[in-house]
C-alpha cells in the first residue's frame, strides 16, 4: 500500500480557515446557485494550493448530467481535465459538505492527503433533508453510525466548524459571523432545491 505523509495544519489557522470560508462564499456559492436552479443538489468543492492558498478551481454538484457527478467528483473531473495541473500533494481539498462514501473513495483514489468541510453528514440529513450520506454506509457497509477514520494512511480531514471552536474568543467570533452568513445562504439554496425534488430525475434526490 502506498504511504503518504500526513498533512499538517499550518500554524496560521485564522488565515487558512478564513480563506476556506471565503472560497465557499465567493467561488463555490455562485456556481451552486446556478446548479440548484438547474435541479442539482447544494454540494460543492474547490482545490487550493497549499503554498499560498490560491484557488485552482471550484465546482458544484452536476447530478442532472450524471448521478455520479457529486460536487467533489465534478471537481476532480475538472481537475484532471486541466492541461497544466499541480500534483495532488500540493493541494488542499475543500468540500462544502462532509463527503459521502463515493466522494471519500474518490478523494482517496485521486491521491489527496487532506480535505476540509463545513457541513457535517448530520447537517446534510437534518438541515438539508438529504439522508443518503449517512444512510448508505449503514445499508451497504453496515456502518450504522457512518463513522470513518478521519486520520488514516491516506489522508486526514478536518471540520471547519470544529477548528473554529478551538480558536480564541475574538478570532472565533469573527469567523462565526462568516459561518452564519453561509448558513443562511445554504438554507436558501436548500429550500430552492427541496421545492424542485418532485420533478427531478436524479436517482437519489
Amino acid at each position: 500500500m502506498a504511504s503518504f505523509e500526513p498533512f499538517e495544519l499550518p500554524g496560521d489557522r485564522i488565515r487558512l480557515l478564513t480563506r476556506l470560508l471565503v472560497t465557499i462564499e465567493m467561488d463555490i456559492v455562485p456556481l451552486t446557485t446556478q446548479g440548484v436552479a438547474a435541479g442539482n443538489k447544494v454540494f460543492g468543492a474547490a482545490l487550493l494550493r497549499k503554498s499560498d492558498l490560491g484557488l485552482v478551481l471550484a465546482e458544484t454538484n452536476n447530478e442532472t448530467a450524471n448521478p455520479l457527478w457529486h460536487g467533489e467528483i465534478q471537481c476532480l473531473k475538472s481537475f484532471y481535465e486541466l492541461e497544466d495541473r499541480p500534483g495532488t500533494d500540493e493541494l488542499i481539498f475543500l468540500s462544502t459538505h462532509e463527503p459521502c462514501s463515493l466522494c471519500l473513495s474518490a478523494i482517496t483514489w485521486a491521491g489527496f492527503d487532506n480535505f476540509f468541510y463545513l457541513f457535517s453528514h448530520e447537517s446534510s440529513r437534518d438541515s438539508f433533508a438529504i439522508p443518503h450520506d449517512l444512510r448508505i454506509p449503514g445499508e451497504v457497509f453496515g456502518l450504522g453510525d457512518g463513522r470513518y477514520n478521519r486520520s488514516n494512511a491516506y489522508w486526514s480531514c478536518w471540520s471547519i466548524r470544529n477548528e473554529i471552536d478551538r480558536l480564541d474568543d475574538l478570532e472565533r467570533k469573527l469567523l462565526l459571523a462568516r459561518v452564519e452568513r453561509l448558513d443562511k445562504l445554504y438554507e436558501t439554496l436548500s429550500e430552492i432545491y427541496q421545492e424542485s425534488k418532485s420533478v427531478l430525475t436524479i436517482p437519489l434526490p
